[in-house]
């Protein structure tokens, strides 16, 4: 098998491509710009609700980020904006350098489409599609060619190579959203995005799909950024964003599953 590889031979990522006529813009200092950027972004919906307050926040390529919060603190929007789900009322939000704020809708799809992968509380997979079928749907909406070492690699590493010609209600709860972080990873996505990932699932079956996105962090460099409002599943990260009232009022590094449960309780309190 030709080509460059990654991390425990995995084939290498590919760069990335320019979208909907926008090229990366690289710092001046000529260092690769974060996988994710936002610049003084707000967000205000009608009747003047503001959801996010003038936010600044970066997520290095290769790490992964929690963000966290009380109920209606603006983690949510922050992730809808910073994947380009959502527009800023005001600022700046970039994927891999690539400017969303000018971009119009279909090119934000188009670039969603190959630069950001999702993984949601409720799986979200097709139930009439085998695993396979769900797997590679993105990268065939995409018109994308599918690399079949690489969708190889995955489904070997999620642990769902014998379940591939299944349909999802054949899969456990586990297996399903295994089969949906793959989903999100087919195309080699630049970041990968995931609401309340483990929601679902029972403690066990929550602590595995945490240990796989934690492993897909440290062995190939895939960026992950994940909201929750599990202490315990963003201790897992190697940073910690906190939200209150649409801002960010702490970043914690390597916190312990205690200090987060005492830094939310004081914000739910206050």
């Amino acid at each position: 098998m030709g080509g460059r590889r990654g991390a425990l031979g995995f084939p290498a990522a590919a760069p990335s491509a320019r979208v909907g006529g926008a090229a990366p813009s690289a710092p001046v200092d000529g260092s690769a710009p974060p996988a994710v950027a936002l610049t003084n972004v707000s967000k205000v919906y009608a009747g003047g609700v503001r959801a996010l307050d003038d936010v600044t926040l970066a997520v290095e390529r290769g790490s992964f980020v929690a963000v966290m919060g009380p109920s209606g603190s603006g983690k949510s929007t922050l992730m809808h904006c910073a994947a380009g789900l959502d527009s800023p009322t005001r600022g700046r939000a970039a994927i891999a350098g690539i400017d969303l704020t000018r971009l119009d809708e279909t090119a934000r799809t188009e670039l969603r489409r190959t630069h950001v992968g999702f993984v949601f509380q409720a799986y979200n997979l097709l139930p009439s599609l085998s695993v396979m079928d769900n797997i590679t749907l993105p990268l065939r909406l995409a018109g994308a060619r599918p690399d079949h070492e690489w969708l190889g690699a995955l489904v070997e590493r999620v642990g769902l190579t014998d379940r591939l010609t299944h349909r999802p209600g054949e899969l456990s709860g586990g297996q399903q959203q295994r089969a949906a972080i793959a989903r999100a990873l087919a195309a080699r996505p630049a970041v990968v995005f995931g609401d309340e990932p483990t929601g679902a699932l029972d403690l066990r079956t929550g602590h595995e799909v945490l240990d796989l996105l934690r492993d897909l962090v440290d062995t190939l460099g895939q960026t992950v950024v994940m909201v929750t409002h599990d202490p315990a599943a963003a201790a897992r990260a190697d940073r910690v964003v906190v939200m209150a009232d649409g801002r960010v009022v702490d970043s914690l590094e390597a916190p312990t599953p205690a200090r987060l449960a005492t830094t939310l309780t004081a914000l739910e309190v206050r």
